[in-house]
């Protein structure tokens, strides 16, 4: 350090920074300090909302959908269709992408009314018109894909409580925002009526 430099002042102490509304000091407002309980108590919520919120929602999601799982395998059959005509060709036959690839195509089949219906289904390519496939066919006679399964229940049972798990701060979040503007329109009411009755007598003065 040179003579006649003056030392250079420590930066202030992060935490001090950010708890600079609990401290006392000649600038802070009643509603900086409201605003620093506001945000610890929504911040308690949060922890506390948050694992009340994904195991309400997970066990939620978990009884809604095996239920539905449930009425899809009672009211939905497993019968055996005909094409009507050839499914599409794949471009590389026997390769494994072909075993894997379906191809939507019309088949005939009978309803749970016992009634003649076409619709579009898909099928492994290649196959020709004739062949029986087997679909599934809900309560109203029309194709659809099969009942959820163990490992579909468990997937949107895990995306129901990750969204529970985002909603609940980003709830908070919004409340803090909500809380904060509030505050800013209060302190700004109070310094327009401070200034309505300071400026008649600071422009007098001059």
């Amino acid at each position: 350090m040179t003579r006649g430099t003056p030392p250079a002042h420590p930066p202030e102490d992060p935490p001090r920074v950010l708890l600079w509304r609990w401290r006392r000091n000649p600038l802070r407002r009643r509603s900086d300090l409201a605003q620093a309980w506001i945000g610890l108590g929504l911040f308690l919520a949060v922890l506390a909302a948050l694992p009340a919120a994904v195991l309400w929602a997970g066990h939620t999601a978990h009884r809604h959908h095996t239920a539905t799982a449930q009425k899809q395998k009672a009211d939905w059959r497993h019968t055996s269709a005909v094409l009507v005509r050839d499914a599409p060709r794949h471009p590389e036959p026997g390769s494994h992408e072909a075993r894997k690839t379906l191809y939507p195509a019309t088949v005939r089949f009978t309803d749970p009314r016992g009634q003649t219906r076409t619709a579009k289904a898909d099928v492994e390519p290649d196959l020709t018109a004739g062949s029986t496939v087997r679909v599934w066919v809900n309560a109203e006679g029309s194709i659809t894909g099969p009942p959820l399964t163990t490992e579909q229940i468990r997937d949107r049972v895990i995306g129901s409580a990750l969204l529970a798990a985002m909603a609940v701060p980003l709830l908070g979040a919004a409340a803090y925002g909500y809380a904060h503007r509030r505050l800013e329109r209060h302190n700004l009411a109070r310094w327009d009526t401070a200034w309505a009755e300071t400026a008649p007598r600071w422009t007098t003065s001059r």
